[in-house]
């Protein structure tokens, strides 16, 4: 049912926000979020890689994998591939279905030839997968905000639609919040039900869960509070404890966008500025996800680790720049980490099928670091709103002084 939200909330939140702030100030806000956004992430994917460097889980434990086991069919793609497909779901060519699917390069093995040993060199060909384009809604609604904007009063009505359709997505999401504990409670116990040996899963891969649960535990109340506190000289703690039900909700869907709705309701009750959330949070819902980036730095040396790979520098280079760009293409969607982990795979030369190796425990990692996704996206917004809190407060400024100028002109003309 939260995903049912989504489609409306994203693009009537992003084009009332933008619509109703001023275009300079548009700007600044988005600045200072890509400042944020990236800051974080490039900060994550270094403690990732810091502590499975240090930690070496895919040496001390010893593993044994069958990678044909939970063998899934391999996407068969190239790091460049993925970058151009992220470029292509920026401007999507049909909007009707961009709501529905996502462009997506496939490379296709010639048939009846030999001697084609590198996908390189396969036919390229493309298809259209199910899942909303959520990053070409997100940039749709900013530039169709910044022209309501720009319209001024003609384009008052067209602003007060969306707004309407955003506090009415909102109104849903309240009746929603009360039945969602319910729907998270059987979505996690229907996981763990189906775990058939969690002895074997704990002693294959016990290590390598802990060093990502490490690294999340760090940035999130370590990384994340110490860029907070440093940009409003107020630990996060207060902001955290009140997030309780949306951390509970990003855990249990395991999904950033799925849990939106809950997000942008929680940062109103604590009195955030709605042009800031209902712009920044949804962005960051779409690009922002440093639990993925982290896990991804981690899971590809761990893999390079168990196969007895040695990553020199340029390595290690490669997989922070590809893992950074990874997450930013990663779709809020569960397990969505797997599907760009094959991308980063390929930066250190592993085959597609050892993302296999990780499966067992990819379930629950996956709803650690959208906590984490959901975390950094409502810090983000509520610093992001204490830096701009001067800027905001001028528009009502000047409205107030507009005001008392004209009562005093009525006064002196009676």
């Amino acid at each position: 049912m939260l995903k049912g939200l989504i489609l409306p909330l994203i693009v009537a939140s992003i084009v009332s926000a933008i619509g109703s702030l001023d275009l300079s100030l548009s700007g600044k806000i988005g600045m200072r979020s890509i400042y944020y956004y990236g800051t974080t992430t490039i900060s994550a994917v270094i403690l990732g890689i810091i502590l499975v460097l240090v930690i070496r889980p895919g040496e001390i434990s010893g593993h044994s994998f069958d990678v044909r086991k939970n063998l899934m069919p391999s996407r068969n793609v190239t790091t460049a591939d993925t970058l151009l497909d992220l470029i292509r779901n920026i401007f999507p060519p049909n909007l009707v279905q961009a709501c529905i699917a996502q462009y997506r390069t496939i490379l296709m093995e010639p048939k009846n030839l030999t001697g084609v040993n590198s996908v390189h060199d396969w036919n390229i060909s493309h298809v259209y997968t199910d899942g909303t384009n959520t990053l070409g809604l997100v940039i749709f609604g900013i530039v169709l905000g910044i022209t309501i904007g720009k319209m001024g009063e003609s384009g008052k009505a067209l602003l007060d639609f969306f707004t309407a359709l955003s506090e009415a997505t909102m109104i849903i999401t309240n009746w929603v919040i009360w039945i969602s504990p319910i729907g998270v409670l059987f979505l996690v116990t229907s996981k763990l039900l189906e775990i058939e040996d969690i002895s074997a899963i704990v002693g294959q891969l016990g290590l390598y869960f802990v060093t990502v649960l490490l690294g999340l535990f760090l940035h999130g109340f370590g990384t994340l509070s110490i860029i907070y506190f440093i940009c409003t000289r107020e630990l996060p703690f207060k902001v955290i404890g009140q997030m309780g039900q949306v951390l509970i909700t990003a855990f249990g869907t395991a999904s950033s966008t799925a849990t939106l709705p809950i997000t942008l309701q929680c940062l109103d009750n604590m009195g955030a500025d709605p042009r800031i959330t209902r712009f920044v949070v949804p962005i960051g819902a779409t690009i922002n996800m440093d639990g993925t980036a982290l896990y991804e730095a981690v899971a590809a040396i761990f893999i390079a680790q168990v196969r007895g790979i040695s990553l020199t520098l340029s390595n290690v280079i490669g997989v922070s720049v590809t893992a950074t760009a990874a997450s930013i293409g990663a779709a809020g969607i569960p397990q969505a980490g797997l599907v760009t982990m094959v991308m980063v795979l390929d930066t250190v030369g592993l085959p597609a099928e050892d993302v296999t190796l990780i499966i067992a425990v990819d379930w629950l990692l996956d709803r650690f670091r959208t906590t984490i996704n959901v975390m950094c996206d409502a810090l983000g917004a509520c610093i992001i709103e204490r830096m701009s809190k001067g800027e905001l407060d001028i528009p009502a400024l000047n409205q107030a002084e507009d005001s008392i100028e004209l009562a005093q002109l009525r006064k002196t003309e009676s």
